[in-house]
This record gives structure tokens, sequence and C-alpha cells, in this order.
């Protein structure tokens, strides 16, 4: 019996609803003609697809003139670029918006104990531009050398190497970072300035970064929007790759937890090198510098409006629902997810009208339906259902 529960376990595919929302107040210190704001918005990655966004109307005061979804200039990224009227001198706007995302989850269950350290010449060309030193993740400073050579010594499995990278990020000056929390003394997150003494989740993303580096491992921040019961900015965590067969691996050296499940955030944004070389550093947080952006307003005379999370400009992540299904429904939920999204994402953008708009509004109504329906269920049928409802109206927009 215990065998025939594991082998129908290892057929199942956990499938997770997760719900973030945003809201971003912005003041205009001059006149302005209209301008764009744009803000990084999950991509199609690794184990996670978005579904659908929604402009929360009741809270926006901002005049949109037009939304859209686009593709970022590196892949997978995308941004979700919004046009805003003309704003006069003092005013101030909200934006507020709410996207989903399914994500199949991974436990990492089949990783074997031991993982051979990659060697830099086996590496696939396209992860190797994450073994740069750049101005937030220095990776040549000695002292960061002399401690990851330290750490790889003591190992030959990457596997413990990510572990204790993490844990050392995490736990390293502790008591120094506590005192400085509690006096909100945050200061730069460069990986040099939190080696020192230690710093928030930017701070040891980028320093986890630049120890994976050092050892000729490739190793990227990650922007995500976690499972948090209070409100935040943007969380940073990172992936280190660690070899063709198991690819990336998520680590959260924020908690110092390695691997980390795809179920806990939302992928938002994989930083690139020019991310790190190219930092917000003025109204993001003042108190903090050298963390990479996930916003951008096109216009110098517009500021965003950053008081506290509970008042001003804020995030936040909700598991709606997660469900244990068949592999077939499991697997068919993502993949027309997939479809579904890339058709929404085309028509967005698009000036519809007539019959082709009547479909378009059909489609976002079937793929919010669907999104209710799998809240409160327990198997994909549902959702399945109404996602290939949406995808029959997607198909019935004549050519324009």
């Amino acid at each position: 019996m215990k065998n025939t529960q594991s082998n129908l376990s290892s057929e199942l595919v956990e499938i997770v609803l997760l719900h973030g929302e945003y809201y971003l107040y912005f003041n205009a210190v001059e006149d302005v003609n209209s301008f764009n704001i744009r803000y990084s918005f999950p991509p199609i990655y690794g184990n996670q697809t978005p579904i659908i966004m929604e402009i929360v109307k009741e809270d926006t005061t901002a005049d949109i003139i037009d939304y859209r979804i686009e593709n970022d200039k590196n892949i997978p990224n995308k941004i979700v670029n919004f046009t805003i009227s003309a704003m006069n001198k003092d005013e101030q706007r909200c934006l507020h918006f709410y996207y989903w995302v399914l994500v199949k989850n991974y436990n990492y269950s089949n990783l074997p104990n031991v993982l051979p350290i990659p060697k830099e010449n086996d590496l696939p060309p396209e992860t190797t531009k994450w073994l740069s030193s750049t101005e937030v993740v220095q990776k040549n400073n000695i002292r960061i050398k002399l401690r990851a050579k330290i750490m790889e010594i003591s190992t030959d499995n990457l596997l413990n190497l990510a572990g204790k990278i993490a844990k050392f990020v995490k736990n390293h000056r502790y008591f120094l970072f506590l005192i400085q929390y509690r006096l909100g003394l945050y200061g730069p997150q460069d990986a040099v300035t939190t080696l020192k003494r230690n710093g928030e989740c930017p701070g040891r993303s980028h320093l986890g970064c630049a120890l994976f580096r050092a050892d000729n491992i490739p190793a990227r921040v990650i922007l995500a929007s976690p499972n948090y019961k209070f409100w935040y900015e943007i969380h940073y965590m990172i992936e280190y790759f660690s070899g063709p067969k198991y690819g990336w691996i998520l680590t959260e050296v924020h908690q110092a937890k390695t691997p980390y499940e795809p179920k806990n955030q939302i992928i938002m944004r994989i930083c690139y090198p020019e991310d790190e070389n190219n930092p917000q550093t003025d109204f993001i947080n003042p108190r903090m510098t050298g963390i990479e952006r996930w916003f951008w307003i096109d216009s110098e005379f517009i500021t965003p409006y950053y008081k506290d999370l509970k008042e001003g400009s804020k995030s936040r992540m909700i598991k709606e629902n997660e469900i244990f299904t068949e592999k077939m429904p499991g697997e068919y939920a993502m993949n027309i997810t997939k479809q579904v999204f890339n058709k929404y994402e085309y028509y967005l953008a698009k000036e519809l009208s007539g019959e082709n708009l009547i479909h378009f509004q059909n489609a976002v109504n079937y793929q919010l339906k669907a999104i209710d329906i799998l809240k409160d269920s327990i198997d994909a049928y549902g959702y399945i259902y109404w996602t290939n409802e949406a995808n029959k109206e997607y198909d019935d927009i004549t050519d324009i």
C-alpha cells in the first residue's frame, strides 16, 4: 500500500494560484505633459505563467490613457507600460492593480544529494554573463574572493556550498544587523558593504551572488513578490546555476534557505549585469542605495511618493489556493494558461472595436471567472473549462 501511494503521489502535480497587488503613488513636481510609468510584470518563466492583470478602478486616480504588457529588452522579462495623461504641479495620483500567476510547484525532490561544482569551461555560454563583477556585485574584491575560496575548499558538493553561502550571508555579523535595523540605519546594499556589516535582502542577495561568482558559479538577482503577511516594496532573492541538467536553483538568502520552492513567490524580474551597473539610488528608498530598479518613470517632473508601507507605495502577494491534481490536467492547465496569456497580451496592445472588442471583453471575463473558480476548487477542471472558453473568444478576433 505504501508503494502504491508513493507512485500515485509522484503522478500528481501541485498547482498554485498566486495573486499580486501593487499601489504606486506619484507626485508632479512641475506641470508635465503625458508620460509613461513602466513596472516589472511577472514573466513566463520556469514554473510560473501570468494569467491576467486588472486595474482596480475604485482606487486608481491616475488618468490612464493606455496600458499594455510588453517584452523587456532582456528575455524573459516583461513590463506593464502605463501612459498617464498630463498632470499639474503638486498633483498626486495613484495606480492600483492586480495580477494573477499560475505556478506548477517544484519541490526539488529529484535533486541528488551530491552535485559537482560545475567547471567554467562546461558552462553554457548564455550563463557566463552572470560571472561578471559589477557595481553592486564586486566578485573581484579580495575579501570576497578569500571568503568564497575558504567555503569552496571545504566542500566539492555544490549543494553544500550553496547552503554554506546562504547561511553565511544571513548570519554573519547578525547582531550588528539587528542594531542597524532597529535604528533604521540601512545604507549601501552592495556586496562589499554587506560583507562588512550585513544588510537587507538586496545587500544579502548581492553578497550571495558575489560569493557564487567568485567560485566561478553563475548567480543572479531575482526580484520577487513573496507570500509575506505584510506590505513591502519588492523582495530580492538569487538563483545560482547548477549545471545543464538541473539548471538555475532558486535560493532565499535572506532566510538562508536553498533550494526554495516556486510557490512561495511571484518572480517579477531576472536581473542582468546591466541592472547591477545601473541601480536605483534616489527616490525608491532614500535609506538604501545600490538596488536594482523595478519601475521606471520617463519624466523628470514626476516623483514616486513613499511615506510608509501602510499609506504610501507598496506591494504584496497572496496565495489564493493550491491543489494537487493528476499530471495530465495539471500540465494542460499550465499550457493553456500560457497560450491564452500570450493572446491576451497581444490583443491588449491593439485598438479593438466592434465585434473584436466584444470578443476581447468576453475572453477577459472568462479568464477572471476561471480565476474565481480555481480559488475554491479542489481540481483544475473548472479553471481549464473557462480558460478554454477565453481561448475560443480570442481566436474569434479577426485579423486587424
